[in-house]
């Protein structure tokens, strides 16, 4: 989702992954095979300016 809208994936630590577009910097957390709770894709989608 955040690829497709211009960020790169810079790095992971831990269980979070880091992507940047400009100077704005996205903190992702990323478990393999789990799906994203409605409430972090939301603050995803705030984060990146793309929410209500």
């Amino acid at each position: 989702m955040l690829l497709k809208v211009g960020f790169e994936w810079i790095r992971s630590k831990g269980s979070h992954r880091i992507y940047m577009k400009e100077k704005r910097r996205v903190v992702v957390p990323f478990h393999a095979g789990k799906t994203l709770h409605p409430k972090i894709v939301k603050q995803v989608f705030k984060a990146i300016g793309t929410a209500d």
